[in-house]
């Protein structure tokens, strides 16, 4: 149920992530969603793609410093609290969101949002426990 996350720390320089969209372009790797968080000086772009360790692989030789890390995709209906709901559970167990960011999914009338937890085996438990869908990877990555 866990989804492989890229992370690609990029300089605030201009043209730093059209080298990313290229590399992964020239690799046929397509992004599924995308998050960037940054700073004066730097950002983390946050990238869920179809083929992962390829793209570890790709950013890694074209000398980008990437990393990997597990999150969870959930599915939250498009309505209002919907999301709300989602939070509301991972709140009682006590469970601390890490950041997430959210994108529409192409063919149903959901949302999906993913989420970096520090409890990411619990979350995944509770939330199931609760009748929450939560994507595994290889669902998200052909979305």
């Amino acid at each position: 149920m866990k989804v492989k996350q890229i992370s690609v720390f990029l300089e605030n320089k201009s043209g730093r992530l059209a080298q990313v969209t290229r590399v992964l372009g020239e690799q046929n790797i397509n992004i599924r969603a995308l998050s960037i968080a940054d700073t004066t000086d730097f950002g983390i772009l946050r990238l869920i793609v179809n083929d992962p360790d390829s793209a570890y692989q790709a950013l890694k030789e074209a000398g980008f410093t990437v990393s990997t890390t597990d999150v969870i995709a959930v599915e939250v209906g498009d309505e209002p609290g919907g999301l709300a709901r989602i939070m509301e559970i991972l709140q009682q167990r006590g469970i601390n969101i890490e950041y997430l960011y959210a994108f529409l999914q192409k063919a149903t009338n959901a949302a999906l949002v993913v989420f970096r937890v520090e409890l990411i085996d619990e979350a995944i438990d509770v939330l199931q426990k609760n009748n929450v869908n939560i994507l595994g990877g290889n669902r998200v990555y052909t979305l």
